[in-house]
């Protein structure tokens, strides 16, 4: 404290971004538990932990280790800590949820037995089924595995990232071999095999097949030990857009590099006992170049996320272990008339995946068929490894309307994905932008030019999420649909500033970063503390995936000092700590982790009554407001903004599936003791269906969208 002022940018009033991430990751392991999921989703969120924590261990541990091996001392803006401290921290928090995530783990697999399967040991199988194991091996396994010894003449094999590899160590006369098994990702990773009714069917691992057939691939020689491993290597590597003539080239040359990145993390499988493994350990962290707290010792199989295909398998046999299937809503009224002309007659809104995403293909499957369309441009970010978009894109302009698409080839690990689309585009026509130097183009934005009568109108898509007909079914986002000539022109700015060369237009409606996002975010505070003081009725209510921005966070505290209340609904991390007396004591943070990932951003600013109301691409993270082109857009239609206003409210009114942020930074589950239990998701999931079975019984094909909207916010909160 100094002058009597607070220290708002004291370390002990911020979360380390990396610690908070790891935080939320915990929260996804942990819903394994909660029992109002179905048992094989259960094991969906073990999966899911196990991704994330590759990603990040890919991306961010490694790009903290690269730091520190380069002797960087630079601490964070946050805890002032230097990488190696981060480091230290991350392993010292990842150790303690990687080993209550395989207590889940082995948990659920003893439940597995109450559907008649379960996690086998070989030797514990019967003969005739270990018949059927030699056959799989013999047939299925060992054509397709290569063992690599290791010595003067054979050298020590690139290990591919994340493949589970099998370490062998041989003795014959007295002298010590060394042998990898790498295992590719084309072999099977388990076996279900068959057993008598009266029993249950075993799950048999490939690494124990083959290690329970090691003899038959070494015969002259003693097997001393061997386990399995996994290496996770660095894909944190800088894309070099200075100088490069073709990014396109540049791109390509970056995915095989990351493909070669240094190892920064060595897990092993410590399920049988292994007498040279601290000796073995030991020749792999040379080798591999890693210190010991580098390596994880698993009491489990390694890479978790088969689970995800054992879902699919069990669920196959077992539906009813799964969630109940869900049909977004789709408005009859669309299937009546052009997507245009409903444009024309209101703004439309849809919060995915409750609404089909079917209208926004729609929209540029109808423009690709229409002889009035002009022109369709869009950013597109990461899309499907089949879009039905992009097709329809290909399609209109072969059809001689001009199509400019930005694709963004720098959205990290769909590079590979968006080189494709973005070099068959091009065969096609497409006009392909690819992006701005030294930003990413994270908006979600498109475009339709149609000829009517005289002149011309434009019709304008704008979204918090990308175009992705696959994640529009597992990510919540929303989005509109507007023919205002405001937003129009404010979206040909948009693309014209992609497109051409000038600095960023004013805008009327949009607010685009860099910075101006930031720029709107910290006035509106402004506005809310000086309402505050005026009429004590500052409000500001934020829903989003992360919030680490300094520069936001200290103003929000500043707005929590000054009286503002202040609700975050904030999914991931979380750099900011509410209830702190003095500092955040206004300020209330929840997170929600269910059947569907979170990723809708809406800003509300209560503005003395005359409420103001945003959704936008950007989280307010550094990267969103000073590292990429994203879009803040208002929703001007007072209908829409009613329905989004009632929805945040019961994203606040969850008892089921939301966690709390506490003062000393952990996060509590919220427990529906006494009241009625509230679950966001499924409350709108509850919506959609009685919008689509409303729409059937009273047959209203022309009810307008807004007029459906209406129906649905009535009751929600009781």
């Amino acid at each position: 404290m100094k002058d009597g002022k607070v220290n708002l940018s004291a370390p002990k009033y911020y979360q380390n971004r990396e610690l908070s991430w790891l935080d939320f990751n915990e929260r996804v392991v942990l819903e394994a538990l909660d029992e109002t999921n179905p048992f094989l989703e259960q094991l969906g969120f073990i999966a899911i932990g196990s991704s994330n924590l590759d990603e990040f261990i890919r991306v961010r541990v490694a790009g903290l280790q690269d730091q520190h091996k380069l002797g960087v001392t630079e601490t964070d803006s946050k805890k002032n800590w230097t990488p190696k401290q981060q480091i230290q921290e991350i392993s010292k928090k990842n150790r303690d949820i990687v080993a209550r995530q395989y207590d889940i783990y082995h948990k659920k697999m003893s439940e597995l037995e109450s559907v008649a399967y379960h996690i086998a040991s070989i030797p514990a199988l019967s003969q005739q089924q270990k018949y059927d194991i030699r056959d799989i091996f013999r047939n299925q396994i060992e054509p397709a595995i290569t063992p690599y010894g290791v010595d003067a003449y054979r050298p020590f094999p690139h290990l591919h990232d994340g493949n589970v590899q099998i370490f062998v160590h041989l003795e014959k006369d007295g002298k010590p071999y060394t042998v990898i098994i790498p295992l590719t990702h084309l072999i099977d990773r388990y076996y279900i095999l068959e057993a008598n009714l009266s029993e249950k069917r075993p799950i048999v691992f490939v690494e124990d097949i083959i290690k329970f057939h090691l003899e038959e691939m070494f015969i002259g020689y003693s097997i001393v030990e061997s386990f399995t491993f996994r290496v996770t290597r660095n894909a944190d590597l800088e894309i070099q857009e200075e100088g490069a003539d073709d990014l396109l080239m540049a791109i390509e040359d970056y995915i095989e590099r990351r493909k070669n990145g240094m190892a920064v993390r060595l897990e092993v499988d410590t399920r049988t006992s292994n007498v040279k493994l601290e000796e073995d350990i030991a020749f792999l962290k040379d080798k591999l170049e890693l210190s010991d707290d580098e390596v994880y010792y698993l009491d489990g199989p390694l890479d978790l996320t088969f689970l995800f295909q054992l879902i699919d398998e069990l669920g196959e046999v077992h539906p009813e272990l799964l969630y109940e299937p869900f049909t977004p809503h789709y408005p009859r009224f669309l299937e009546d008339e052009s997507i245009f002309h409903a444009i024309e007659q209101e703004d439309i809104y849809l919060h995915h995946p409750y609404d089909s995403f079917k209208p926004v293909l729609e929209f540029i499957q109808h423009a690709a068929n229409d002889a009035s369309t002009v022109s369709i441009k869009m950013t597109l970010y990461r899309v499907s490894s089949d879009s039905e978009l992009v097709h329809s894109l290909i399609k209109a302009s072969q059809s001689g309307i001009q199509v400019t698409v930005l694709m963004e080839l720098k959205a990290r690990f769909d590079e590979e994905n968006n080189v494709l689309w973005a070099k068959e585009m091009e065969d096609a026509g497409i006009h392909i932008l690819y992006g701005v130097r030294d930003l990413k183009t994270h908006s979600k934005i498109s475009m339709v030019t149609r000829k009517v009568g005289n002149g011309f109108k434009r019709y304008v898509h704008l979204g918090t999420g990308n175009y992705n007909e696959n994640t529009a079914t597992l990510y919540t986002d929303m989005g509109i649909f507007s023919s205002n000539e405001v937003i129009g022109q404010d979206a040909t700015d948009f693309f014209n500033y992609l497109s051409g060369y000038s600095i960023q237009p004013d805008y009327h409606h949009l607010h685009v970063s860099p910075y101006r996002i930031r720029e709107m975010f910290l006035t509106k505070i402004d506005r809310e503390m000086k309402h505050q003081k005026e009429f004590g009725n500052g409000h500001f209510i934020a829903k989003m995936n992360s919030l680490t921005d300094k520069v936001l966070i200290e103003k929000i505290y500043e707005a929590s000092q000054a009286g503002v209340k202040i609700e975050l609904n904030i999914r991931g991390i979380c750099s900011l700590i509410p209830g702190i007396p003095g500092v955040s004591q206004n300020i209330s943070v929840r997170s929600i982790i269910g059947r569907f990932l979170e990723h809708s951003r809406i800003y509300y600013f209560h503005n003395n009554g005359n409420t103001e109301l945003f959704l936008s691409s950007a989280d307010m993270m550094t990267r969103n407001m000073v590292n990429r082109v994203e879009i803040a857009f208002p929703i001007l239609d007072t209908g829409i903004k009613e329905v989004i206003l009632k929805t945040l409210e019961l994203f606040f009114s969850d008892n089921t599936k939301a966690w709390e942020l506490r003062s000393d930074a952990t996060y509590e589950k919220l427990q529906p003791t006494g009241e009625k239990p509230i679950s966001a998701q499924v409350e709108l999931m509850n919506v959609a269906t009685d919008k689509t079975k409303r729409q059937i019984r009273h047959h209203a094909p022309k009810e307008s969208w807004l007029a459906q909207l209406k129906h649905t916010v009535r009751g929600w909160i009781t």
